[in-house]
């Protein structure tokens, strides 16, 4: 049986899903009798959610538990996520790591921590993914100012660099009904701001009652969200090209609780490399999605992800790329180098991008970021806007962010944490926030 008070400690990495998943199951920890600690404190057990997009973050996971055990060396370290599911052997042969838990058996965790042994042998439970056909519904609370939401688990898509559906499974939803109400849970907590995280959101009913049919679209998830009372901003994560609808650009121009900031992954510039990664859109397309957005919404802010050094980018085809970011109104960019990943289709491609060009790539278009960055503030000065801001005190400054995403900082006030505040956007400091006048 379990012991009393033994303290839990969580490491997330990843995405905002991940975010998410880690605070719903600290909840649950925190139910069965277990004390949550912060990770730099001596814990009993700490609770790490990986990450396997890049192979950086599988890197990273290694030196996450280096770091738990200088702090505890007797400490019981568990493994979840999606570097979990796609290589538990591989974790098992990390020193130090007691348990390993996949897709399945993460949300059933607490199950695994009533007798916690540090044993030679790794534990390892881990399903098959087409097992996980399941929906957890899941929100972070606690840790920010935002609350991240998760409405929609899992990816159908077959991008040829991309193991998230792997690591995940397929698409499924929450159902309409318990997004609303968790939505609620949010707002009576006394959050401002809900940000909707998924894997792929824009393809939200699929799977909502345990098959593919829709019973509700994305759009339909927008309407409900929007009448939901107490919160003040909600807040749309990623969503791919060609599931952003125009509809649901126009729906949220007109709203008072979505805020104008799209983050939409364009990967590639250039037709052919898109068709060679399986998107499921064009140039075209995301240029269209970009002007409605801009037409509807002057102000918006409109970040984008881009790989740079996928297998056949030429020289001239990533130009192509630089020249469409160049020349697009966007204000911000993600810019992640390819990285082979097992069981992808891309890892048998030919015309493989020498790993010092793709630093080079990733460099220049990280140089067009921070000038698109500059260029979107400039912008806004001038405008008044509502700021919420953070509880964070760094040297005498706070922080937050306007609803079109432009990071805003004054001198610290306590009573203005988690406070959304009209504000007048001045001038830009030398490490690129936006100072006020309130």
């Amino acid at each position: 049986m379990l012991e009393k008070n033994k303290s839990v400690a969580f490491y997330t990495l990843g995405c905002k899903l991940n975010f998410a998943e880690t605070s719903t199951i600290a909840r649950q920890l925190l139910k069965e009798g277990f004390q949550k600690v912060l990770f730099e404190e001596a814990a009993d057990i700490y609770i790490i959610n990986t990450c396997s997009v890049t192979e950086n973050a599988d890197k990273e996971c290694k030196t996450i538990v280096k770091r738990a055990l200088q702090i505890n060396p007797e400490a019981f370290v568990c493994i979840i996520g999606c570097y979990a599911q796609l290589k538990p052997e591989e974790i098992a042969k990390i020193e130090g790591v007691d348990l390993v838990l996949g897709a399945k058996e993460k949300f059933n965790i607490h199950k695994y921590l009533q007798e916690i042994h540090k044993e030679s042998e790794t534990q390892i439970h881990s399903c098959e993914i087409d097992q996980a056909d399941f929906f957890i519904g899941s929100y972070s609370i606690g840790d920010r100012t935002r609350a991240f939401l998760k409405v929609q688990d899992g990816c159908d898509y077959k991008c040829t660099y991309c193991t998230i559906p792997l690591a995940r499974g397929i698409s499924r939803s929450s159902t309409l009904e318990n997004v609303l109400s968790q939505a609620q849970e949010i707002s009576d907590k006394n959050i401002k701001e809900i940000v909707l995280t998924g894997v792929n959101i824009g393809d939200y009913g699929k799977g909502e009652y345990g098959n593919k049919k829709h019973e509700h679209t994305f759009l339909d998830l927008v309407q409900g969200l929007d009448k939901i009372s107490g919160i003040e901003r909600i807040r749309i994560s990623s969503i791919e090209p060609n599931l952003l609808k125009n509809e649901t650009i126009e729906f949220v121009s007109k709203s008072k609780k979505f805020v104008p900031h799209f983050h939409i992954p364009l990967q590639s510039g250039s037709d052919d490399i898109l068709k060679k990664m399986k998107r499921r859109y064009l140039t075209n397309l995301y240029e269209d999605r970009v002007y409605k957005i801009r037409e509807l919404l002057p102000d918006a802010c409109i970040g984008v992800d881009v790989i740079v050094g996928f297998p056949g980018e030429t020289e001239q085809k990533f130009m192509e790329t630089y020249t469409f970011l160049q020349n697009l109104p966007v204000s911000y960019l993600h810019v992640f180098t390819y990285s082979e990943r097992d069981h992808t289709e891309a890892i048998e491609m030919e015309g493989i991008v020498p790993i010092s060009e793709r630093k080079k790539r990733n460099k220049m278009l990280k140089i067009l970021s921070e000038k698109k960055r500059q260029a979107f503030y400039e912008s806004q000065l001038g405008k008044v806007k509502m700021a919420l801001w953070e509880h964070e005190n760094k040297n005498g400054k706070m922080y937050g962010y306007t609803e079109n995403y432009v990071r805003v900082t004054k001198n610290y006030q306590e009573q203005s944490i988690n406070q959304l505040e009209k504000v007048s956007l001045n001038t830009i400091d030398h490490l690129g926030n936006v100072e006020i006048d309130i």
